[in-house]
């Protein structure tokens, strides 16, 4: 509910009119009019069907020269593989927390357009998406988000933020997609057999690590 921090994550996110932003979860829209003014289009996956109902009715309302660059998918972000229109450049969303993570996984494998993004997520969740290896936090998603790009914490932002005010303190973090042919699309190996054996690895921490993938190989 404060515009400085929509304002803000929109600034961050380094949206231009060249792009084609991806907004997951937008909700009543506060960080979607922003968006609108910064980028040349905004695809806004919604999966409630009330609000996404209301969004383009909110968008011009408050914004009516801008409304011509929004659509609407009533849709998981979590399961949808085909996207309308434009191919996405940036992700920039408020994730629902829940979920953050699978999103993010998930609209990486299928969006190959998506160059960068811009994602809050709870605290603790953006410490784990951007740790290094040998740091105590982290694991399955800090692994697997470096297979498709490099994160790092872009700020935090405070619960205060929010209503009705959450029990949990949010982070942004920053996403820089890895070209295509870099990383890990220079491996001789699959993305599937790679996860397979962060899975197993992380499955039981307290055992050593050829305990662990003994089930696997």
């Amino acid at each position: 509910v404060d515009a400085g921090t929509v304002t803000r994550i929109t600034a961050l996110a380094g949206v231009t009119a060249d792009d084609v932003v991806l907004e997951v979860g937008p909700g009543f829209g506060s960080l979607t009019l922003p968006l609108l003014d910064a980028a040349g289009r905004v695809l806004a996956v919604e999966v409630d069907r009330a609000l996404a109902a209301q969004l383009p009715l909110t968008i011009a309302e408050r914004a009516p020269s801008l409304a011509v660059r929004l659509e609407v998918l009533t849709a998981d972000a979590a399961r949808v593989t085909t996207l309308p229109g434009p191919a996405p450049t940036a992700l920039v969303a408020n994730l629902p927390y829940n979920i953050a993570v699978p999103v993010v996984l998930h609209l990486l494998a299928t969006v190959p357009s998506l160059r960068r993004g811009l994602v809050m997520v709870q605290a603790e969740v953006a410490d784990r998406m951007c740790a290094p290896p040998g740091s105590r936090t982290y694991g399955v998603p800090s692994a697997k988000v470096a297979w498709f790009a490099t994160a790092r914490k872009a700020g935090s932002v405070p619960r205060s933020v929010f209503w009705p005010v959450p029990r949990v303190d949010s982070g942004l973090v920053e996403l820089t997609v890895h070209p295509p042919g870099a990383g890990a699309d220079a491996a001789d190996v699959s993305r599937e057999a790679v996860f397979a054996v962060i899975d197993a690895a992380f499955s039981q921490r307290r055992k050593t690590l050829r305990s662990a993938l003994a089930a696997w190989a």
